[in-house]
């Protein structure tokens, strides 16, 4: 079989050129595996639910009989406990489940910390 003797280079440029445009593409153009699409895709989801339950769970909050007292008693703790003291009262846990959620705490002791 004879290959022509212009070949090497021809190949050797479409290999170059393949490679540039994986590390341009990958690097600056976007693109991404299906680990990181995925990874991504589940953050968006998991925000997207805290985001749709943290005001069910301040209205919870709210809706309790002592539920000042309970607010001063949030206020009166470290930020970095908010979020447990939510979840041990019951008002991260929506119906259905059975443990408390604790993003859904978190979001909810910010979003009751920003009421004055």
């Amino acid at each position: 079989m004879n290959i022509p003797s212009n070949f090497a280079p021809a190949a050797y440029g479409a290999a170059a050129g393949a490679i540039a445009l994986a590390v341009i593409g990958f690097m600056w153009g976007g693109w991404v595996t299906g680990g990181t699409a995925e990874k991504t895709a589940k953050l968006r989801a998991d925000s997207a639910v805290v985001a749709v339950l943290s005001p069910i769970c301040v209205n919870k909050f709210q809706q309790q009989a002592n539920a000042t007292e309970q607010l001063v008693e949030l206020k009166k703790i470290s930020s970095w406990q908010q979020g447990d003291f939510i979840a041990k009262g019951g008002w991260a846990t929506m119906p259905g489940e059975t443990a408390p959620n604790s993003a859904v705490a978190t979001a909810c002791a910010n979003a009751l910390g920003a009421k004055a």
